[in-house]
């Protein structure tokens, strides 16, 4: 099955790459992961690690170590007295080898 994945992860078009990183997350607790080399994605829910992986690498053309993932159960809400729910969302922590950055300011 671990081969499987893999070669499906080889085959990855550029398009599948932009869907499956949606965007940067940029919180306090992330921007210190980046003084580790380390970098927060938000990603689709049906991404995979060696998706993810394959995605950052290619796209920002650097080395990466380890990719570990988490699915944010959305919060509850009130809008107007009904109840609603934001959606769930899936975050990929994605550690770099040393020495390289990812610059997620560049494009603000």
């Amino acid at each position: 099955a671990a081969e499987m994945t893999r070669k499906s992860a080889e085959k990855m078009t550029t398009e599948r790459m932009y869907e499956v990183l949606r965007a940067p997350v940029i919180t306090e607790k992330s921007t210190m992961g980046s003084e580790a080399d380390k970098v927060t994605f938000q990603v689709s829910l049906d991404a995979t690690k060696p998706e993810i992986r394959k995605a950052v690498e290619n796209l920002f053309d650097v080395k990466v170590v380890n990719v570990n993932t988490l699915v944010q159960a959305g919060k509850r809400k009130r809008f107007r007295g009904n109840q609603g729910k934001r959606p769930d969302y899936k975050k990929a922590v994605v550690r770099l080898a040393e020495g390289q950055h990812i610059d997620i300011m560049a494009g603000v």
